[in-house]
């Protein structure tokens, strides 16, 4: 499929044809759902806790005498039926992550890149000799990109272009090689600069000796 290709200045200079092995690929629903929803289990922290009946401060002390009150029979005031005692059965820190399969991840991957190519454009490079968001925005408005949210993928951590565009509204930048189906996902257009392109071929294409997809 080829998609429209953009100077550094976000003006149209002509086509690129798209790899097939990314952008063509049948798209597996099924896996797609569930990579998704365990990189999002995966990111949450488990550090909610309360405190049990063991852990808040007060007294041990018996409460009143076992029997001849006409009261039930009571603990200590860290017990959880009493104001300011314990909490029984509530959170504790827990490890969440769950561990994906690689050969999911790319199928994943190849899935969300695929359902997006119709709204893939490719760039030159970004060239910011100093962070400038007033250029990142006006190289965007030259591409007539109309965006809900905007992923721009490049090659390394360049911190120019990264600060460039973190201050525009519902603009994100990722790395080619930590490209992951969520984050493809979540974007309504993608902008890949050519360098990142062929990054990202070599990253998921040609490196997976011995997968079968």
């Amino acid at each position: 499929m080829d998609v429209i290709k953009y100077s550094n200045n976000g003006e149209k200079i002509g086509k690129v044809s798209l790899p097939a092995n990314l952008f063509d690929f049948d798209i597996n629903t099924n896996v797609l759902y569930e990579v998704i929803k365990f990189y999002l289990r995966n990111q949450r922290q488990g550090t909610k806790s309360v405190k049990g009946r063991s852990e808040v401060k007060g007294s041990t002390r018996k409460l009143f005498r076992q029997k001849g009150t006409g009261r039930a029979r009571s603990g200590s005031a860290k017990s959880p039926i009493k104001v300011g005692g314990g909490v029984a059965f509530g959170p504790r820190p827990k490890d969440w992550c769950k561990k994906i399969p690689r050969k999911k991840k790319r199928i994943a991957l190849k899935s969300a890149l695929s359902s997006k190519r119709e709204h893939v454009a490719i760039i030159e490079d970004f060239v910011f000799d100093k962070p400038s968001t007033k250029t990142a925005n006006q190289i965007l408005k030259n591409m007539e990109i109309d965006y809900e949210k905007c992923l721009i993928i490049i090659p390394d951590n360049s911190m120019n272009v990264i600060k460039s565009f973190s201050n525009l509204k519902n603009v994100y930048t990722a790395r080619s090689q930590d490209l992951c189906s969520y984050e493809v996902m979540r974007s309504s257009d993608l902008v890949i600069t050519e360098k990142a392109l062929q990054m990202m071929e070599d990253t998921f294409t040609h490196s997976q000796k011995g997968e079968n997809e």
